[in-house]
């Protein structure tokens, strides 16, 4: 019985996977024209698998040699000596296992990166099939200034080939999160500072490595053929890229969770159920996000203006290639926004838990039972009654600037303890500008829109209302919930129930 892999290589006889072999087709061609190239994608993006599944289909064409990075050890790096006799093993292994050449190769007296060339010549010429070269894992090299010069030494290679000087690799594929051409500070041991790139011969990798929706369905279909869960498979999909824009962890380890712990439950409920179980572990993936926001602070700054003030910023790869890098940026309409709704949720609690932190908690008496009728139904309109008291006893003389940057946060650290553990919310990205920002709440089956707006006047007042009836009607919703921040001296704390294009609104004042 096949399962749902999310660590490691997936095996197409032993894991439910997507069809991806348009895109190992894109790759394949890159590979056909000689090219040297890096996947370099974020973690836990498939891009070993994807290593695995070209070898596969290359094998007949090409001798396929594939080094991997992964566990070694720092002395691996230390010398030329060191990472030529871990790069030749390598090689030797593969040969030995194909049978392909009599004599292994020998590198005891390897001391130099000319030697090294010399002997992937001597190589290259014993055998009749062109070479392809993979090598996994390149971040985990711990001493770039080696690592550079061994790339060096390969592109030299390439371009004496491409001159008929020289014989070498047909084709070199790393893989890695970093895209090699552009680490290019090097530290000499006089302290200058090199910005010269040793994969400049590189062509850049464009291969969307995402899955789309479509995509992820094949992997569905093969699921349901063993299953006959009676999912809606296009419907689940949809669902499936939507929450995680294809991230390809996110999306398998979701379908493991429902399959293996709800019981294979593929609907939208399920779904959401696998969602809270995902965000409340803990698993590489996110502890590298959270290690990297922290450790980049115009990064965390960036995210703080993106998603508490929902502000639109430009898009620019320089600007903002560490985050696109590491996974947490995308490019959407030329603007940067947040890669998936998965991420988003996790920074938003991940922020609210340093505000309960450094400030204590939001909601500082125990409401939930109250919040919540016997029969299990949220009761919105008390929390946001109960938000209007809290701002207006302890946030009334705390200046707009503050309120403006602070308020969402505030609200959101208020309502997480209420529905948290059965409960389910998101911000509708789409919806999210400098002055609104809706969230979208399920609690028991029933489902909520709250639309938080900043007060600009009358005019603005009512267009805020007619665009939440639009998205209500895009949810299928009749009612919705309006959380007016008011910042003018002498306000008043409103609550009303209003009717609006035939739909009924809650509204609120702070």
């Amino acid at each position: 019985m096949k399962r749902f892999n999310y660590t490691g290589t997936c095996i197409p006889e032993k894991h439910y996977m997507v069809d991806t072999s348009k895109k190992i087709d894109e790759i394949i061609k890159l590979i056909e024209y000689g090219d040297y190239f890096t996947i370099n994608r974020p973690r836990q993006y498939g891009k070993t698998t994807c290593i695995k599944l070209l070898s596969e289909k290359l094998r007949c064409q090409y001798n396929i040699i594939k080094v991997s990075f992964q566990g070694k050890e720092a002395e691996c790096f230390s010398s030329v000596e060191k990472i030529s006799t871990m790069f030749l093993e390598s090689i030797n292994i593969y040969f030995k296992n194909t049978n392909q050449i009599k004599d292994i190769i020998e590198y005891s007296e390897i001391n130099s990166f000319i030697k090294l060339s010399e002997k992937i010549s001597e190589l290259i010429n014993r055998i009749d099939k062109k070479v392809v070269l993979f090598i996994d894992e390149v971040d985990e090299s711990t001493n770039y200034e080696i690592f550079s010069k061994f790339l060096g030494m390969l592109r030299d290679k390439y371009l004496k080939r491409s001159e008929g000087e020289d014989t070498t690799f047909h084709s070199v594929v790393l893989a890695g999160v970093h895209d090699i051409k552009n680490i290019k500070m090097k530290i000499r041991g006089d302290g200058e500072i090199s910005y010269n790139s040793p994969w400049n011969i590189a062509v850049n990798f464009n291969v969307d490595m995402t899955f789309s929706a479509k995509e992820i369905s094949t992997m569905l279909i093969d699921y349901e053929k063993d299953t006959n869960t009676g999912m809606d498979i296009k419907l689940l999909s949809e669902k499936l890229y939507e929450y995680t824009s294809g991230y390809p962890f996110l999306v398998s380890r979701l379908c493991n969770i429902i399959d293996e712990e709800l019981g294979k439950c593929f609907t939208e409920q399920g779904l959401e159920d696998a969602m809270k179980i995902l965000l409340n572990e803990n698993n590489t993936l996110f502890d590298d996000l959270i290690k990297n926001i922290e450790r980049y602070a115009d990064l965390y700054k960036l995210i703080e203006r993106i998603v508490l003030d929902g502000e639109e910023i430009n898009f620019n790869i320089q600007a903002h290639q560490i985050g696109v890098m590491y996974g947490i940026f995308k490019e959407l309409n030329r603007k940067l926004v947040i890669h998936n709704t998965i991420y988003e949720i996790l920074l938003y609690n991940y922020m609210i838990a340093k505000r309960e932190i450094a400030k204590g908690s939001a909601l500082s008496y125990k409401y939930k039972e109250k919040f919540v009728d016997d029969n299990g139904k949220l009761d919105m309109e008390l929390i946001l009654t109960k938000f209007q008291d809290l701002m207006k006893a302890e946030y009334r003389e705390i200046d707009e600037k503050f309120v403006e940057r602070e308020g969402r946060l505030l609200f959101l650290a208020f309502l997480k303890p209420v529905i948290n553990g059965v409960g389910f919310y998101f911000v509708e990205s789409e919806t999210r500008h400098s002055n609104r920002m809706d969230i979208v709440i399920t609690y028991n089956r029933e489902k909520f829109v709250i639309e938080l707006k900043i007060w600009r006047g009358g005019k603005y007042e009512q267009e805020g209302r007619e665009q939440l009836c639009e998205y209500l009607e895009a949810q299928n919703l009749d009612k919705g919930y309006m959380l007016f921040f008011n910042f003018n001296k002498g306000k008043e704390y409103i609550k009303e129930i209003l009717k609006v294009n035939g739909k009924e609104i809650f509204e609120v004042f702070v």
